[in-house]
C-alpha cells in the first residue's frame, strides 16, 4: 500500500466548514479504483494545518487514474477554496513497525 500525504494550509477561520467539507468528499475517494483508506487530520504545531492522509494500492491509482476522474475533480472543487496555499502531497510506503 502508498501513502498519499497531502499537507493542507486552509484559510483562518474555516476549519470546521472545511472538515464538513472533507467529511463530505470521502465518498469521492471510497469509490475511486485502488483507494483503501481515507482519513484527515490536523497538524498540531500549525494552527491551520491539516493533513489528509489516503491508502492507494499504488501511486498509479492515485496520480493517473484517480487524478483523471470526476470524482477528482469535485474533490478539488469542493475543497480548494478553502486552500491558503496548494498542497504539499508526497506518497510514503510503509517499512517497518518497530513497535
Amino acid at each position: 500500500m502508498i501513502y498519499e500525504l497531502a499537507e493542507i494550509e486552509i484559510i483562518p477561520n474555516s476549519h470546521i466548514d472545511f472538515e464538513k467539507t472533507v467529511a463530505e468528499a470521502a465518498p469521492y475517494f471510497q469509490s475511486a479504483e485502488g483507494c483503501l483508506s481515507f482519513r484527515l487530520d490536523k497538524i498540531a504545531e500549525k494552527d491551520n494545518g491539516y493533513l489528509l492522509v489516503v491508502g492507494w494500492q499504488s501511486v498509479r491509482h492515485h496520480m493517473e487514474l484517480f487524478r483523471a476522474t470526476d470524482n477528482f475533480q469535485q474533490w478539488r472543487k469542493l475543497a480548494s477554496p478553502f486552500f491558503a496555499a496548494p498542497p504539499k502531497v508526497v506518497h510514503t510506503e510503509h517499512v517497518f513497525n518497530a513497535f
